[in-house]
């Protein structure tokens, strides 16, 4: 892809790592001297130290046949002037951080797909992860439902049932499901199906319309995660 990265700070410069090692021809804009120079020694993309709130910027970082634009400063105002400039060059993909909630709509609104603020993102990962060390990963759907990764231990109601019996039974609660699971030995993961068995070690990843409360977490053996 032809992907055009704005600003190299903290979130942009990972995403030129992860974009430059996957083949892509990137772009990047960044107006920091210090941070163009050092982005473009190290990394093989072109680099442009300049403002990328202007229309000639963006034209000369090749909009007109750029694939994706993702734009990482950490103000909100410069983050929504560059992806307005990008609709007008029809670049299909138009992607922003966005660090104040509150703005979300207003990128929505201008057809910016959005990244909520990724400081808060780690933080709330990190909590979650010394609140819930069961949860090996987790993502967030709407309000209440995620999506997580869970091992299963020796000592789980589910360890040894088929997903029929686990049913039958009433463990799995009818607004969960079981989308895959990670068996050491097999690659793929299993796709599940009624009749599989579900083994201690394996590793599920699961839907909940409710969250990974610890009611559900029992389920697959981790009574720690139960607080009093």
């Amino acid at each position: 892809m032809y992907i055009i990265i704005v600003g190299a700070g903290d979130i942009g410069t990972p995403l030129i790592d992860v974009a430059t090692r996957s083949g892509n021809e990137v772009v990047v804009i960044e107006h920091d001297t210090r941070r163009a120079d050092a982005i473009a020694s190290k990394y093989d993309c072109l680099v442009l130290n300049a403002d990328a709130t202007t229309k000639e910027t963006l034209a000369d970082a090749g909009a007109e046949r750029a694939d994706g634009i993702i734009s990482t400063t950490d103000q909100d105002a410069t983050n929504i002037m560059i992806s307005l400039l990008a609709t007008e060059f029809e670049i299909p993909a138009i992607l922003s951080v966005v660090h104040n909630p509150e703005h979300m709509d207003l990128f929505r609104r201008i057809g910016v797909n959005t990244m909520e603020n990724p400081q808060e993102l780690i933080a709330e990962h990190l909590y979650r992860s010394v609140a819930r060390p069961a949860i090996v990963d987790y993502m967030r759907i709407g309000d209440d439902a995620e999506v997580f990764e869970i091992a299963v231990t020796e000592d789980a109601p589910i360890a040894g049932k088929t997903l029929i019996e686990a049913n039958d039974e009433g463990l799995v609660p009818a607004d969960v499901l079981i989308v895959a699971i990670e068996r050491e030995g097999e690659d793929p993961p299993v796709t599940p199906r009624g009749s599989t068995r579900i083994e201690a070690g394996d590793v599920v990843t699961v839907y909940s319309g409710f969250g990974a409360d610890p009611d559900l977490t029992d389920l697959f053996g981790h009574f720690e995660d139960r607080t009093e």
